[in-house]
């Protein structure tokens, strides 16, 4: 009788839906707070300043911008019904959406009208990518790694430059040749960087926060903390629907939204595909539906809140990977006070007093951490068909020529200008472009060594027994008769009823033949020992050929070892190496089901005092995982 986990185990609730304790959870979620504001009240700064704004009329803005960030953060994060991605999303203004959104308002006359004119457009194209959400989320398949790995990359590159704006003093008072801001910036940088060396567990999770607590407090002497706003601010500040007046509606605004939404859609799919990288949940079109839902929703919302459109902040992409804490909960919590902090001004002007070097040393880290999942997603790309060279290199130059040439788009009529305007945008549609013609236009010959990244099941079960075997044998690490025996059992009705015929063989296989098996495998210790790095040790030319783990499944399976330091690192070497001198095979382990360090090392420990007759059927148990997790990549529909 087979026993079940208790519904309250911890361990058999993923790491996304586990809720903190309530005082972690409040301290995570103010790290992205803090992390998130600067860029939460830019936008409505700059558009404010544009549209020519009064003083009070941008206090009223802040606060609807925060108020509606906090609703649409906690929709995504938790979810209602089909809206909301239920992963750690925050939501905040899309920065895509400023230029349209000033060139509408002073369009409209500029002042008050301009902006009913904006909120107008705002809440028809919300409404619009609400409706379209499940039909672009179909597009998914467009989006192959060589895409959304050049996407999340040029996010990453991308945003830099607005850290380093922020490092010399922000955009209003730049001064990069002031040692004060220099000083401040890295100083916050190398304490963050401390933080996560020297300390472990929780300490080491808020590594983020301490840089900001930490830089603010040294620029107090310096003057750089001004805290006269806060005394000045109001205690309540209650945004209402329609605060500056009915929403006014031009087609032409509307138009220019939409494409707005439309090209923000291409960002939020990679951010919502770099988290589910990061925390190791696969994201599917159903999942990309959910989030374009509820960025249609929130930017609906945001357009009667008197606020604008919103899409995922990278920011905190980069802060989840940074940090490790992976749980929906803590940008829930985020939301929480995101919302207390647009009902109290005072609050808003207490978080707002952080000096720009500080956020700025701090969001350097962020920002480039997004750009290494980026990295990390375009490892599973087959460089060697110099197509997809072509796609990686034409998307990151061109986003790079945007972002360090931000004027070129002043030259081009409007509707290029909003393609061209920001990096992101341009360095998107520039790989998304050059994908489809490459791999979806006219003839589509391909390398003979190039492997696609997913299978139809309906392809799968029309193969011949050589085509079926070969391409089943690729969720196994070594060479197995189990793909072959899997064929002989069909017809199968459907991919599930697969599955479950080849987790039957190979646990129905004759025990010499699964230790054989066994022995193909990577010794967890010498991957995670071999120079200290952490990095996947290089795999045989031959591992990729038939009843070999694809190079792309192995690099997800054991992406998680680069978390380890090198006390983890020496002690799981050590721990794998008495393993393999008692049992006589490598200590094999499902790194995608393993949880953290912590819990990784307490089981290596654990199963090296195993009996050899439970310690074969758990390494059994581990190569079924690995091969469950492979055939859910593999195998479509």
């Amino acid at each position: 009788m087979r026993l079940r986990r208790p519904a309250t185990d911890p361990a058999a609730v993923h790491p996304v839906d586990r809720v903190p304790p309530p005082g972690r959870l409040a301290v995570y979620g103010m790290q992205h707070v803090l992390a998130f504001y600067a860029g939460a009240v830019v936008v409505p700064i700059l558009l404010a300043n544009a549209i020519g704004l009064d003083e009070r009329q941008l206090i009223h803005l802040i606060n609807a911008d925060l108020f509606t960030c906090g609703i649409a953060s906690i929709l995504q994060s938790v979810g209602i019904g089909r809206i909301g991605v239920r992963l750690p999303l925050l939501q905040g203004v899309t920065f895509t959406a400023v230029s349209p959104m000033i060139a509408i308002g002073l369009a409209a006359g500029g002042g008050t009208q301009g902006l009913t004119t904006i909120y107008g457009a705002v809440i028809v194209a919300g409404l619009v990518t609400f409706l379209a959400a499940p039909y672009v989320a179909r597009l998914l398949r467009f989006f192959p790694p060589v895409v959304t790995g050049t996407v999340i990359t040029v996010i990453g590159l991308a945003l830099l430059p607005v850290a380093a704006t922020d490092a010399v003093g922000g955009a209003n008072a730049p001064d990069p040749g002031n040692p004060l801001y220099l000083g401040l910036a890295l100083g916050t940088l190398a304490v963050i960087v401390l933080v996560q060396r020297l300390f472990r567990g929780f300490l080491a999770t808020v590594a983020v926060l301490a840089g900001l607590v930490v830089g603010t407090l040294a620029a107090v002497p310096f003057g750089l903390v001004d805290l006269s706003a806060v005394g000045e601010s109001d205690w309540v500040g209650v945004t209402t629907p329609f605060h500056f007046g009915w929403p006014q509606f031009s087609l032409a605004a509307i138009l220019s939204m939409i494409v707005v939404m439309m090209i923000t859609a291409v960002e939020t799919t990679g951010d919502v595909i770099a988290t589910g990288e990061i925390v190791d949940r696969k994201v599917g079109p159903d999942d990309v539906a959910r989030a374009l839902r509820a960025d249609g929703a929130a930017t609906t919302l945001g357009g009667v809140l008197n606020s604008f459109p919103y899409t995922c902040f990278a920011e905190n992409v980069g802060l989840v990977r940074l940090t490790r804490v992976s749980s929906r909960w803590v940008v829930a919590a985020a939301g929480g006070f995101m919302i207390l902090i647009g009902l109290v001004p005072k609050a808003g002007a207490l978080v707002a007093a952080v000096p720009h070097p500080v956020l700025g040393g701090a969001a350097l880290a962020m920002f480039a951490t997004v750009a290494v999942v980026g990295i990390q997603t375009l490892s599973r790309v087959d460089f060697r068909d110099h197509r997809n060279v072509v796609v990686v290199g034409s998307g990151l130059g061109v986003a790079l020529f945007v972002t360090v040439q931000p004027d070129v788009a002043r030259a081009l009529p409007e509707w290029a200008g909003i393609v061209l305007g920001s990096g992101i945008t341009a360095g998107s549609v520039v790989a998304i472009g050059l994908n489809l013609l490459f791999f979806h236009t006219g003839r589509r010959t391909a390398p003979a060594a190039t492997t696609p990244d997913t299978v139809p099941f309906d392809q799968l079960a029309a193969a011949g027994p050589e085509e079926f075997a070969a391409t089943l044998g690729r969720l196994f690490e070594g060479p197995t008769p189990v793909p072959s025996r899997v064929h002989a059992r069909g017809p199968f009705p459907d991919a599930t009823g697969l599955r479950a015929a080849v987790q039957d063989e190979l646990f129905a296989a004759p025990a010499p033949e699964q230790r054989a098996l066994m022995g193909h495998y990577p010794d967890l210790g010498g991957l995670v020992g071999a120079g200290g790095s952490g990095a996947p040790a290089p795999r045989r030319r031959d591992d990729a050929g038939p009843g070999g783990g694809t190079a792309a499944a192995a690099l997800r399976d054991r992406a998680g070892l680069a978390l380890f330091d090198h006390d983890d690192r020496t002690e799981l070497a050590a721990v794998a190496g008495a393993y393999r001198e008692r049992f006589g095979f490598p200590l094999i382990v499902c790194l995608r089901d393993a949880g953290d360090t912590r819990t990784l090392l307490a089981t290596a420990r654990r199963r090296l005092e195993h009996p050899p007759a439970q310690e074969h059927a758990t390494a059994l148990v581990e190569i079924a995982k690995v091969a469950g997790r492979r055939f859910d990549d593999l195998v479509s529909g």
